[in-house]
């Protein structure tokens, strides 16, 4: 579930990233970390909201993910 590459991506990385609803939800469900940070220390949510996916940006509030982690340039999501 918390596989990482060498990048340290996790497919809650990938699935938010590409705005997979569903497949992020299934993650999370199946205990998948949600405030995993990647190799520039972006979350599932930087990468959610970076990239414009608000359904998935709200799963991963109501979640409960971390709204204040800094990623490596200094930006929160």
């Amino acid at each position: 579930m918390d596989s990482v590459d060498d990048l340290k991506i996790t497919p809650l990385h990938n699935a938010a990233a590409r705005g997979h609803f569903e497949v992020v939800k299934l993650l999370l469900e199946r205990g998948a970390k949600i405030n995993s940070a990647d190799h520039r220390l972006k979350t599932p949510l930087h990468l959610a909201a970076y990239k414009g996916y608000p359904e998935v940006v709200r799963l991963l509030l109501e979640k409960g993910t971390g709204v204040d982690s800094v990623d490596n340039l200094g930006i929160t999501p």
